[in-house]
């Protein structure tokens, strides 16, 4: 599991109270008890932790674990894409890419 992937469930985890060990991929948002509220706290720690922002279309389509992961990579990368490759970024890129 890639480093996004791990911080990602652990945000999840502590929003929601749970062991980050029993979200898979296809795990439900609303299986895990998660209402709209739970949903944007979550976006907005994700946004704060990789220094994205995540539009409000997908962040409303967002239904599982695995929906929150591609969309924070996908994120990230297009981020970095728009950067010009500073030392500081390539050692983000790096340490995300694990």
């Amino acid at each position: 599991m890639s480093d996004i992937g791990t911080q990602v469930r652990d945000i999840l985890a502590f929003h929601l109270g749970i062991d980050a060990s029993q979200l898979g991929d296809d795990t439900r948002f609303e299986d895990l008890g998660a209402d709209s509220l739970d949903v944007v706290e979550i976006v907005m720690s994700c946004e704060e932790r990789f220094l994205v922002e995540i539009p409000n279309r997908e962040a409303t389509s967002l239904a599982t674990v695995g929906d929150a992961v591609r969309c924070i990579k996908t994120q990230v990368e297009a981020v970095a894409a728009a950067r010009p490759a500073s030392r500081t970024h390539r050692l983000r890129a790096a340490l995300t890419a694990k």
